[in-house]
């Protein structure tokens, strides 16, 4: 038994795209040398989800988390945005309960979680099935390698 990440980016029309975990590795490392211009000048959204293995083939989903990627003008990965968003999100995950103050008004920094939801999407139930369908190799997606793209069938 195993574990294993998988992530998709999905177009504006839902269309899912496999990203390889080396090249988001390469993505997050060095931005300008592994750009998507399919995705230039674009905020993507992004599925991970966690795969349970048996015997090298998938068999369930662990976990799923969905988040969004800003693409430059050239198609180069912004980290830094991702990376806020993140903390963002972190951060209002372990921050206290609102305060009052005098005794009638809640006080709520709402910087966060405006970062924190800029960086956040939610699926329809028809699309987590179609991301759980392809991260279990049952359904159709464009598997994102070097600089191309290259179409992936459906397994079953």
């Amino acid at each position: 038994m195993g574990l294993s990440s998988r992530m998709f980016l999905l177009d504006q029309d839902d269309k899912l795209y496999r990203l390889p975990n080396s090249r988001y590795e390469q993505m997050l490392q060095d931005p300008v040398s592994s750009p998507l211009t399919l995705f230039a000048s674009q905020r993507v959204r992004i599925a991970d989800l966690l795969v349970e293995l048996l015997n090298r083939q998938p068999i369930r989903i662990v976990r799923s988390t969905y988040g969004i990627f800003t693409f430059n003008a050239d198609g180069c990965f912004d980290p830094n945005t991702f990376e806020r968003q993140q903390w963002a999100r972190a951060q209002q995950a372990l921050a206290p309960l609102p305060i009052e103050v005098s005794g009638t008004s809640t006080v709520v920094d709402a910087k966060t979680r405006f970062v924190a939801q800029g960086g956040n999407w939610t699926p329809s139930p028809a699309l987590a099935y179609r991301i759980d369908d392809a991260a279990l190799e049952r359904g159709i997606y464009t598997r994102l390698v070097a600089s191309r793209l290259q179409p992936t069938p459906s397994s079953r």
